[in-house]
């Protein structure tokens, strides 16, 4: 067994970074800083960041087939041309809930851009809940509605038949599985497919391996588990220097490399002393395993 190995990358920490997303052809990490209202992206060859700064919280980031990104940023899906730093609007939702946003999103292998939202917090996880809904963006730019009644819509990813849908609601402490239509984008049949344990805390992003195994960023658990989503066990525990680990993605030129995200938002000053990383994206090295390449938004 190689020997795994943690360090920081990306010289600032985010006050809740998110959505870390691989690009091959810019060797780069992009990511977002929800309350700092940014998408970033590191490029690992150079070690600087660039970053977006906007009006609203930028939730999530996916890269766009015909060049650029697509974002989530308050409730909306947005374009975002990163050369001219301009984010424009495609749609809205949630226009009846005014204190709503987008958290976690995802694109599938059909090309849809997948995202949920949630209620604003008050706190870190504390919110009005059952406030938020999961949507998808098709590549012709209609918006679907899968389902409402959601407290934090977080990780999501697809198995590698693409028959399956993997879906976290962070209070519910579960990740949840679908059948899924890759043709018409159709989510069927939901059940809990791993309950959190106590010291694990809360369910947040998560990415799938080469081995069809997910991969689950703990909230205030400081760590990532791997999971097998076959038999609902958990294969292993990989500990991180800070608690708000936040999101997880394969990246590196043979995306070997485990990057997460973290967040420093609600924690006292005591507590940032003693996690002095928290906020930072980590890289792991040593896993052993490999990710794939993320998908492209379509429209």
């Amino acid at each position: 067994m190689s020997t795994i190995k943690i360090e920081a990358v990306a010289p600032e920490a985010s006050r809740c970074g998110e959505s870390p997303l691989w690009e091959e052809k810019s060797n780069s990490l992009l990511f977002v800083d929800i309350p700092g209202k940014k998408i970033c992206r590191w490029n690992s060859l150079t070690n600087q960041v660039q970053e977006i700064v906007i009006d609203s919280p930028a939730t999530s980031v996916a890269i766009r087939q015909c060049g650029g990104y697509v974002a989530t940023v308050g409730t909306r899906f947005c374009v975002v041309n990163w050369e001219n730093q301009l984010v424009s609007d495609l749609v809205s939702v949630d226009q009846d809930k005014k204190n709503n946003r987008f958290n976690d999103g995802k694109v599938d292998p059909a090309g849809r851009y997948f995202a949920g939202t949630m209620a604003e917090e008050t706190a870190p996880a504390v919110l009005e809940r059952h406030q938020g809904s999961l949507y998808a963006l098709f590549p012709n730019g209609t918006v679907k509605k899968y389902f409402d009644n959601v407290d934090i819509s977080n990780g999501l990813d697809w198995s590698l038949d693409h028959k399956i849908f993997y879906y976290i609601d962070s209070l519910s402490y579960s990740v949840d599985a679908f059948d899924y239509d890759l043709q018409t984008g159709l989510i069927v049949n939901r059940r809990s497919i791993y309950k959190m344990e106590k010291e694990e805390q809360i369910p947040d992003g998560m990415c799938i391996d080469t081995e069809g195994k997910l991969w689950v960023a703990c909230y205030n658990g400081g760590r990532v588990i791997r999971i097998d989503p076959e038999t609902g066990k958990r294969l292993q525990t990989v500990k991180l220097p800070t608690d708000k680990t936040t999101s997880c993605c394969f990246g590196g030129k043979d995306y070997s490399e485990l990057y997460v995200t973290s967040a420093r938002d609600g924690m006292d000053p005591d507590k940032l002393s003693r996690q002095p990383e928290a906020g930072k994206t980590f890289k792991i090295t040593g896993l052993g395993v490999k990710g794939i390449a993320p998908f492209a938004f379509a429209g």
